[in-house]
Order: C-alpha cells, then sequence, then structure tokens
C-alpha cells in the first residue's frame, strides 16, 4: 500500500501566494527568490493571520533546542529578509506588525486556497471501506471523468492560445512613461531615511536621462511614500504606464536594493531583482537598475544615454554617504538657512573625501545659488 503524499496547502495574500508544500512564494505568478528560514517563518505566520506568533515560538520551531545560534541576530535577519522581499515596513507594516519583546503577527488578510490534511483526514468510516457497488459506480465513472478532463484541458489550451495571440506577452514594449516610487528604507533606523530617499533621486536621476522615456519628477513621487493608495491609483493620477517599487537596506558598507516594474494599468509584475554592492559601488549598483529597466520598457537609447547608463565609478564610501545627506537637506530644507548650510557642508565633506566626486560640486554649486536667495 503506497503513503499518501503530502497535502498542498496554498495560501493567498494581496498579491502574493505561498505553496508550503513545495516551499515556494509567489508574485502575481513570479516565483520570488526566498528560501531557508525567512520562507520557514513566513509559513508559520501566515497559518496564524491576526494572532501573536511569540519568540519562544518561532524559537521552538526555527532553532532546535540543540541548535547553537545567536537567536536574537537569526530573527532578526530573517524578519528584515522576509519584509524586503514582501515590500514591507517596520514603521509602517502591511504584513508582518513586530510586537516589541513579545513576537510577531501577520496583519494581512490570508485565505487559504486548498483543504488542508486535517480537512482532507475528516471521511466517515463509510468512505474507508466502500461497498463493491460504489466501488463499480467509481470504476463506470473513470471513462467519463477521463473525457471531460480531456475536454477541458482542449478548452483551456485553444482559450490560452487565443489570448496568447490576442495579446502580445512583451508588455513592456507599451511603457513609455514610468513613476519611480520612493524606495522603502529596510534599515530598521529612521535616520537612514535620507539614504533611501537620496538612491530613489539617483533612480530617477538616471532614468531621466533616457528621452525616449517621460519620468516622473521627485517631487511629484515623494508624496506617496507610505501611501496605501494600489498601484493603479497611483498610475492613473500620475498619468503613467509604468511603475517602479522597491526598498533599500543598508548594512554598514553593504548596500542591497530591491527594484520591482510593474504595468500600472493593470497592476501586472513584469521584473524583479536583487542587487548588492559595497558602498563605494553604489553609483555602479544604482547604474545596473536603470539600465535593466530600460532594457524590460525596451527604450531606446542614443549613444550618449548609452554611454551616461554605463560611466559609473567607484566612489569613496564616507563621500557618498555624505553627499546624500547633503541631498536630503538641500531638497527637503531649500528655503531654510539651516537645511541649506548642512547640505553646503555635507557636500563639502564629501569633495574632501573624494576630490573627484563630480556629483558632490555639482550639489554644492546648487546649493550655492539657493544661499544666494535666502
Amino acid at each position: 500500500m503506497s503513503t499518501p503524499s503530502p497535502a498542498v496547502r496554498l495560501f493567498r495574500f494581496e498579491a502574493f501566494a505561498l505553496n508550503l508544500h513545495a516551499g515556494e512564494l509567489y508574485k502575481r505568478g513570479v516565483k520570488l527568490h526566498l528560501q531557508g528560514q525567512p520562507l520557514q517563518l513566513l509559513g508559520i505566520l501566515v497559518q496564524s493571520p491576526g494572532n501573536l506568533v511569540t519568540r519562544e515560538e518561532l524559537r521552538n520551531q526555527l532553532w532546535p533546542a540543540d541548535t547553537f545560534v545567536d537567536f536574537d541576530h537569526g530573527l532578526h535577519n530573517a524578519i528584515a529578509r522576509l519584509r524586503e522581499v514582501l515590500g514591507d515596513s517596520s514603521e509602517s507594516p502591511r504584513y508582518i506588525e513586530t510586537l516589541p519583546r513579545r513576537g510577531y503577527r501577520f496583519i494581512a488578510p490570508v485565505v487559504e486556497v486548498a483543504p488542508s490534511p486535517k480537512r482532507q483526514a475528516q471521511v466517515g468510516p463509510a468512505s474507508e471501506a466502500p461497498s463493491p457497488i460504489s466501488r463499480t459506480q467509481t470504476r463506470a465513472r473513470v471513462p467519463a471523468v477521463l473525457a471531460v478532463a480531456i475536454l477541458l484541458v482542449a478548452v483551456v489550451s485553444a482559450l490560452w492560445k487565443v489570448r496568447a495571440v490576442s495579446q502580445p506577452t512583451s508588455t513592456p514594449a507599451s511603457i513609455r512613461s514610468i513613476a519611480v516610487l520612493p524606495l522603502a528604507n529596510l534599515s530598521g533606523d529612521p535616520s537612514q531615511e535620507y539614504f533611501a530617499d537620496g538612491m530613489t533621486e539617483q533612480l530617477i536621476t538616471d532614468l531621466a536621462k533616457v528621452g525616449s522615456l517621460r519620468v516622473i519628477s521627485r517631487t511629484s513621487v515623494m508624496r506617496y511614500k507610505g501611501t496605501k493608495k494600489s498601484l493603479p491609483e497611483i498610475a492613473r493620477e500620475l498619468h503613467v504606464d509604468g511603475i517602479v517599487e522597491g526598498s533599500v537596506m543598508r548594512s554598514g558598507q553593504q548596500v542591497r536594493i530591491t527594484a520591482q516594474l510593474l504595468h500600472a494599468p493593470t497592476d501586472r509584475h513584469l521584473w524583479a531583482e536583487t542587487y548588492e554592492r559595497d558602498l563605494g559601488d553604489a553609483l555602479r549598483l544604482q547604474s545596473d537598475v536603470a539600465q535593466a529597466i530600460v532594457q524590460q520598457v525596451s527604450a531606446e537609447l542614443t549613444p550618449q544615454q548609452h554611454a551616461y547608463l554605463h560611466s559609473a565609478h567607484p566612489v569613496n564610501p564616507e563621500a557618498y554617504e555624505a553627499y546624500l545627506r547633503g541631498r536630503y537637506y538641500y531638497l527637503n530644507q531649500f528655503t531654510m538657512l539651516s537645511g541649506l548650510n548642512t547640505a553646503k557642508s555635507s557636500f563639502e565633506e564629501a569633495i574632501r573625501k573624494d576630490p573627484g566626486f563630480a556629483l558632490a560640486y555639482s550639489g554644492l554649486a546648487e546649493t550655492y545659488l539657493f544661499l544666494m536667495a535666502v
């Protein structure tokens, strides 16, 4: 007698689908790179939506008693990785709520679309020993069931082919305008907001160099920081075809950007990727993201634009951090003398750290113009 295979358990929340049996997470049909303890942690949380899962429960399920590991560090990393993949934030959580010193709670609505093993096991005694009549009836139904199944497969296949012909699979070709939403700061440190905002601005600047692509300005998109509006709604308000959203996580001298491109009117996921570099390679990292987006939307590049996107070079990490701090104060406090002076000092610090850093000189020049007007 063969052993029955484990039941498939599929959980859905918003655009995500988690297959616990296969250990796979999907977003709008695209498999995401999530495995190991972060994936196991997600499985534990979605099975108790709305309920507190204590730190002790997580320790017992993810780290057995005989495992020698820094539990706090491991749990923090697993939660951070999970939030990064989901596009979540600890400050304004959409999926995972932190209850300090107690545990975590999954706050998004969850639907289990596959029957659980327990429900499958709840079969009456009569079904455990079917009568000869029921077996005969079952054998008689098999050809009919097979015929219906074959017919359904043929119909679905035909509909799929018709759809493939009537709707081109290369949706990116229709994207001629795009908005880069503020990248979420997943560093767990509110003081690093300037870093995430600076990375957002630089990505917008890189994409704006592409003449065939209309890119919404930073001023217009920053009002959507932390918004709960849906992407199609934002796209309608900004009159764009494509939306780029993502997150930034900085840990010491390491920077990780996760970005995804969506066809805004249909909220259809087109592309997603994670990039990780040293802080000194941050400009190249942003250039790589911009190049990938340009390729996805099939935007035409002039030789000059192509050269610009490939011109990123290493920069002194401390200089780059000072530059981003300067941009933050320049963009957010340009009407205040104190803010402009802080921006000026930051740009000057960036130049001292890296005298060949052209962006720092540009930022300093812009700051002087505003200082003359204040």
